[in-house]
């Protein structure tokens, strides 16, 4: 049985594929949602598999509470993957909140003596083990705002809408508060190579905090900066999709 055809609402896969060299697992960044990736599949490998993750509470799951809680999270989130993990190799690939959510999937997996990805791909996030210094969870929808602003990649003529905000701002407050209760535990590293991505303009994540990563595996260390502030590859994911096929050694799409 090909496991894509397995329904979840946890995974969104855009363009199965039968049987897949690899699977790319995509984990988003707050306040976004699967269809941030819908698009990527138009520049890797035929044979790449892209597994867009969905959170409750946005785009397809728009009705389902949101979450706040990583006790509530993680579990559903890892049963969901496991049919998928089992048959393939695959790699992880999150961005901000989503690279934390990721990290924490793939510690859950090794305790659970699961399959691990083949690499871990994270960007703009701090190393887990940095404090979060800025509560955002708590500010006003001014604040909020402003924040969305400065991250870039939200057109101003929905950030001065106020019916789309009034629908927005309640996922990005639940996202900022899964974000910053996170509290970090000390495990051994991971296995996977490790490859960390910024934007050089992201005020969010400094190189220094970036480069913590390394510190969560015994294996391989990268780090690499594109152009661009927070949401670098929003508008353009073409050059962060290259640079992930290479570390693959799939090359890129013709």
């Amino acid at each position: 049985m090909n496991t894509t055809v397995i329904p979840s609402p946890w995974i969104k896969i855009f363009k199965p594929i039968s049987q897949p060299k690899l699977r790319l697992f995509c984990f988003h960044p707050s306040a976004a949602g699967a269809s941030l990736f819908r698009v990527w599949e138009k520049y890797l490998p035929s044979n790449i598999e892209v597994c867009a993750i969905q959170l409750p509470g946005r785009e397809t799951r728009i009705k389902e509470p949101l979450i706040t809680k990583w006790d509530d999270l993680l579990p559903t989130l890892t049963q969901a993957l496991s049919p998928l993990i089992e048959e393939y190799p695959f790699v992880f690939f999150g961005h901000s909140l989503g690279a934390l959510i990721s990290f924490e999937v793939v510690r859950k997996l090794r305790r659970e003596k699961l399959p691990t990805p083949k690499y871990m791909f994270v960007s703009g996030r701090r190393a887990p083990q940095i404090p979060i210094d800025n509560l955002r969870h708590q500010a006003s929808d001014e604040e909020l705002i402003s924040t969305l602003r400065e991250y870039g990649g939200t057109p101003e003529a929905v950030l001065e809408n106020q019916e789309l905000m009034e629908l927005f701002l309640p996922i990005l407050r639940a996202d900022f508060t899964l974000n910053e209760k996170y509290t970090y535990f000390s495990e051994a590293p991971l296995e996977s190579p490790i490859v960390a991505f910024r934007g050089k303009n992201d005020l969010e994540v400094s190189l220094q905090y970036l480069s913590e990563w390394e510190k969560h595996t015994i294996s391989n260390f990268a780090l690499h900066e594109f152009p661009g502030g927070h949401m670098f590859f929003q508008q353009e994911p073409k050059t962060l999709i290259e640079e992930i096929s290479k570390f693959l050694s799939l090359g890129s799409r013709e």
